[in-house]
């Protein structure tokens, strides 16, 4: 087999040879190490490209894996195993061809493999046997391994839950192995960049970013943490895990433990220490030492031997965000003895930094926020807990449930709720709605109304918090004591991002610990005792629920402007709870336990948020009136979403009209939305029917989010929907959009990709999918349209004639954009540019000549040859009251002018186009650029440029006008006093020309002039 190929490049050689001297057994071995790696890259890699490298390099049999209805993923792991199955000669072929196509389609993924095999190809045996045998160990030290794994396998082979809302008090527990479900993580520094409420940012986008990114991200599993790290281009031994609160963070580590003592992970490691820093705040000073035996007092005889081997140690310490000690990185402040007492901050930066055990591991957890503002860089790879994808989500859900068709009933009602299945890529808050659910399908029949059933994060927590006062509260007044003591400790704890609690938090606030029904809420940790929160939302519940439970005007006031003032988003959940208790039906849930003036609280906070809306219209005008800067237009959009979700919760329809009533566009463009953002979205457009006007450009909703906001798009006449990343699977939906918006007339969709399959994405976005004339269709059904913007959607010729019909059926269009499409005919290369020349474009320009009211009409980089003069001409002159011109980009050339010498505008009939224009008289915007006007249309254009004193804006650039008519063009644009742009370059003009065009600038210093 020719593996090699005489266009090989000496690095692919050498990598070649090296793979060669590999015995077969360590190519097996390293090719079944690298399976998970390989799957994610074959899934993202361009499988053209592989198939065809695999070929050209005589690997026969691959015309089955070309069937496009091929599942991606069953296709790579059949093609993987396949290769695997041919032998060592094809596995080579494998490694060579991805070497090849890095260069072209490289991946941090991809990068990562091949560096590892490249660097540590010959060690690679030994250390993945190393990770499965482990160390050579002395007896009297492999007894005391096996009384450590044997006391770690008790403390982690139970998976324990919180306790459910039902009759007994006892904690769940369940085998490791049956209810623990894979993580998503990720190698990525992403986490820095987040600076508001961790859970709202995460849960809105860590999907879509994960799934957008998968190219530059590297998805890491447990067992490979401690691998190849291409950032850092090393083997780590340093690395930092970070995740929201609830993502997993604990249950991860555990995982880790507990595979380590079965034997299936980091068997290199001789022993595993794992701290939690909640336990390690109750040392001021102590040794590392004294740290170890504390947890492990076992060890006392052997650890002095343990130690004198870091390489073999693996020290994990969970929660670095519930460290109430300084951690800096960077400081000098080092120890080095582990038997000197030190503050455990300082162990803990010694280890990192390698003073303290030179040559152990640290494996580190924490929330983002406690990282985003600390120097991370002696960590050698940084990964973050993404959670759960929708594949996880459904087997956590299979796992709870023991009856799968109450799994099935439960994810589905979860599924159709977007609000909750968002928030499902935490395990944690799988669990709450899990058991929430639980309880709804029981006390509820088929018959029945489903009461219990959650529609918002307000409604689901309200649930979960009733159910356990249902279950284990006989005495409510009692209740209700606690429930207050324990909503303004969780209140302060929000303020000032607190979320460990200890014995004088709990006295400071009355909080009993006596009673039963803490343990319901709060978790206990062994000594030092502290507390925390089921989850870090539950707290964020009480802080919110206490001013209905304990109303005082004054504290509600007062935690409403911190909330609203602080920028980290901290207070964000607790103004969404707030808002939605102000909703007597969920409030209605938690009878009982509320203040007899809950309903007066529920007006204070509707006050509130009726204010907030108005402070931001005002800021609003504020910007218009006293021209403030973009950034705080985006401030102002931003809040107004924030709003969306206020009233989301309060699920109070009136209040939503009554609100927004002075708006009649809705404006968020260049706001990134996530899915969930658009679900809110269309509530709020469902409740205002007098809203007109959306616009969402350039707002990445991507088809997802379009599905989640089409139900509530109606009686519109401006929908904006340009740069949305919208493929040809959104043709459909939006076709129904626009026949629910029958009075549409503003419609713009330009720079979505709505291509079809069949269309190379590489040669631009297109709009040429098999449900483009379902589309099309729809768009024909309009008759109100006055601007239509479908720009650079690569429409194909075949749709000239379902435009022309749109056009004819909508006579009052003011403004038309159709730039950048290929409306070209099968003759003509695609190759050449985007082309609208097709057979059918005759059709097309007769349809423009129709209209009347033509204000503004763009055919930039559309190819149109010169056979579209004529028809141009008469779209003109039809058209007087034109002020933007666009056809830049268009050879409108003679058949006696070579196309291959540049893009013309030179034709027979050109003068008739040029005369046309010349008959203009309101021209604001003329662009002429790149079509190769021959220097005998200066004086003609002098003529369009005397006619049209208003002119703003000329674009003449990358055409032959040197020559001596030239200063009649410059004498004309001399006399134009409204000028602020002018283009002349790439125009072949000579020194002197250069120099007239100069004076010009001079005469003209406020205009911009490029030549």
């Amino acid at each position: 087999m020719d593996i090699i190929s005489t266009g090989d490049d000496a690095e692919t050689r050498k990598f070649y040879q090296q793979l060669c001297h590999y015995p077969h057994h360590v190519l097996r071995m390293t090719y079944e190490y690298f399976q998970e790696d390989l799957l994610q890259i074959m899934e993202n890699l361009s499988l053209p490209s592989l198939l065809h490298e695999l070929s050209s390099r005589n690997i026969p049999g691959l015309e089955k894996y070309k069937d496009p209805d091929y599942d991606r993923k069953t296709l790579a792991q059949d093609l993987l195993q396949d290769i695997f199955g041919r032998g060592a000669e094809t596995v080579i072929t494998l490694w060579v061809s991805l070497h090849v196509l890095r260069k072209d389609h490289g991946s941090p993924v991809l990068d990562a493999v091949l560096e590892e095999l490249g660097h540590r190809g010959a060690d690679l045996p030994g250390e993945i046997l190393l990770d499965k045998e482990g160390q050579n160990l002395p007896p009297a030290l492999r007894e005391i391994q096996n009384h450590h794994k044997k006391h770690l396998y008790e403390k982690t082979e139970k998976l324990i839950e919180n306790k459910p809302p039902r009759c007994n008090q006892e904690e769940e527990s369940f085998p490791f192995r049956t209810r623990y479900v894979t993580l998503i993580i990720v190698s990525t520094h992403h986490f820095r960049e987040r600076s508001e409420n961790e859970l709202i940012a995460t849960g809105a986008r860590h999907e879509e970013y994960v799934k957008e990114k998968h190219h530059e991200l590297q998805r890491i599993s447990p067992n490979k943490m401690f691998r190849w790290c291409h950032q850092s281009r090393l083997v780590p031994h340093m690395v930092l895990v970070s995740g929201v609160p609830g993502v997993g963070k604990t249950t991860l580590m555990q995982k880790i433990v507990y595979d380590w003592v079965k034997g299936d992970l980091y068997q290199r490691f001789s022993f595993v220490f794992f701290f939690k820093f909640r336990e390690l705040n109750r040392w001021d000073m102590v040794s590392l030492e004294t740290l170890i035996l504390h947890h492990y007092p076992y060890l006392w005889q052997q650890l002095g031997n343990i130690l004198q081997d870091p390489e073999k140690l693996l020290f994990i310490f969970d929660g670095l965000d519930e460290s109430n000690q300084t951690m800096d990185f960077t400081s000098r402040h080092l120890c080095s003895d582990p038997k000197e007492p030190e503050r455990c901050g300082h162990i803990v930066v010694s280890l990192v930094r390698k003073s303290l055990l030179n040559g152990c591991s640290v494996l580190m957890t924490s929330r983002p926020t406690r990282l985003a503002s600390m120097d991370c860089r002696d960590f050698q790879r940084m990964v973050e807990i993404s959670g759960f994808f929708t594949e996880e989500r459904k087997i956590y859900f299979e796992n709870f449930f023991r009856d799968p068709e109450l799994a099935e009933k439960a994810f589905t009602y979860v599924r159709q709720n977007d609000t909750l299945y968002t928030f499902c890529y935490l395990p944690s808050y799988c669990w709450i709605i899990c058991t929430v659910l639980s309880r709804s399908f029981q006390t509820t029949s088929s018959d029945q109304q489903v009461s219990l059933l959650p529609r918002t994060v307000t409604q689901l927590f309200a649930i979960f918090v009733a159910n356990i006062l249902s279950n284990h509260s006989p005495e409510k007044s009692g209740a209700q004591k606690l429930l207050q003591s324990m909503g303004w400790m969780a209140e302060h704890g929000v303020m000032n991002h607190l979320i460990i609690f200890d014995g004088r938090d709990l006295e400071s606030f009355h909080v009993d610990n006596k009673s039963k029904l803490l343990s319901s809420f709060l978790m206990e940790s062994e000594e030092p005792v502290s507390y925390s929160f089921l989850h870090l939302t539950v707290q964020e519940f009480f802080s919110a629920f206490v001013h209905y439970a304990d109303y005082s005007p004054e504290k509600l006031q007062k935690s409403l402007e911190k909330a609203e003032s602080y920028p980290d988003g901290r207070g964000e959940m607790f103004l969404r709870f707030l808002c939605g208790l102000s909703d007597g039906t969920t409030r209605s849930l938690l009878t009982g336990y509320l203040d007899t003036r809950a309903a007066q609280a529920s007006r204070d906070v509707i006050t509130w948020l009726r204010n907030f809306i108005t402070g931001g219209e005002e800021r609003l005008r504020n910007f218009i009136t006293g021209g403030g800067g973009e950034g705080e237009r985006l401030d102002y959009k931003e809040r107004l979403l924030r709003t969306f979700f206020y009233l989301f919760e309060t699920r109070n329809k009136v209040l939503v009209q009554e609100s927004l009533q002075s708006h009649r566009t809705l404006d968020l463009s260049d706001v990134r939305l996530s899915a969930l953002d658009c679900t809110v979205l269309s509530f709020i457009m469902e409740c205002c029917s007098h809203i007109q006007g959306l616009h969402l450009s350039d707002c990445s909703i991507g088809p997802e989010g379009l599905e989640r906001l089409a139900p509530g798009l109606h009686n519109l006449r401006d929908l904006r929907l340009g740069s949305n990343n919208l493929p040809d699977s959104s043709c459909v939906p939006l076709a129904s959009v626009i026949r629910n918006n029958p009075d549409l007339k503003i419609l713009v969709l330009s720079r979505n990709p709505l291509a079809g399959p069949y269309l190379s994405v590489l040669s631009g976005n297109r709009l040429a999918g098999p449900d483009l004339s379902v589309l099309l269709e729809a768009l024909s059904g309009l008759r109100r349209l006055e601007r239509l913007g479908l720009y650079n959607n690569i429409l194909p010729d075949s749709s000239c004639v379902p435009l022309a019909s749109v056009i004819r059926n909508n006579p009052d269009l003011k403004t038309l954009v159709l730039s950048g499409n290929p409306l070209a005919g099968p003759d003509l290369s695609v190759l050449s540019g985007n082309r609208l020349a097709g057979p059918d474009l005759r059709v097309l320009l007769e349809a423009l000549s129709c209209l009347r009211r033509l204000e503004e009409l763009q055919l930039y980089n559309n190819i149109l040859p010169d056979s579209s003069c004529v028809p141009l001409a008469s779209v003109i002159r039809n058209n007087p009251d034109l002020k933007t011109l666009v056809l830049s980009g268009n050879p409108l050339a003679g058949p006696d002018l070579s196309v291959l010498s540049g893009n013309r505008l030179a034709g027979p009939d050109l003068r008739v186009l040029l005369e046309a224009l010349s008959c203009l008289r309101r021209l604001e915007e003329l662009q002429l650029g790149s079509n190769n006007l021959p220097d005998t249309s200066c004086v003609p254009l002098a003529s369009v440029i005397r006619n049209n004193p208003d002119l703003k804006t000329l674009v003449l650039s990358g055409n032959d006008l040197a020559g001596p008519d030239l200063s009649v063009l410059l004498e004309a644009l001399s006399g134009l006093r409204r000028l602020e742009g002018l283009h002349l370059g790439d125009n072949g003009f000579s020194e002197e020309e250069r120099e007239e065009i100069l004076k010009l600038r001079r005469d003209k210093p406020n205009v911009r002039i490029y030549y």
